[in-house]
């Protein structure tokens, strides 16, 4: 690798919005995603409810910590849209990260995006 890591960003639309509001199932897929793309969780997921001055805007946020970097999750139940970032500073298994998440939210829709952080990063 010619840069410090790849950072995955997904955004899901068309999503159950059932699931996209369950702070559990967020909660559950920071704390399982991890292992299965080949990453390190080292710290417990902290997922909250949102609800802010626009209701509309209501949903779940989570991130958790990894020994590569972070994973976070971001979503908005009533518009079926859901945001995730995977930033790592080693490769890991993006194809099945997606396959999961559309899984999981039974996205109908997807845009996955991969940048190469760090190209100067000193080694």
């Amino acid at each position: 690798m010619d840069y410090f890591g790849p950072h995955m960003v997904i955004d899901l639309s068309d999503c159950n919005k059932d699931k996209l509001a369950d702070k559990e199932l967020v909660y559950n897929t920071l704390l399982e995603l991890p292992e299965k793309i080949g990453m390190t969780r080292i710290s417990e997921p902290d997922v909250f409810s949102y609800s802010g001055v626009v209701p509309e805007d209501c949903g779940v946020t989570g991130v958790v910590v990894l020994a590569e970097s972070h994973c976070s999750i971001h979503t908005f139940q009533e518009k079926g849209y859901c945001f995730v970032d995977i930033f790592s500073c080693k490769q890991f298994d993006t194809e099945k990260a997606l396959i999961e998440l559309v899984d999981i939210f039974e996205a109908r829709e997807c845009e996955m995006r991969i940048i190469e952080r760090g190209k100067n990063f000193p080694r």
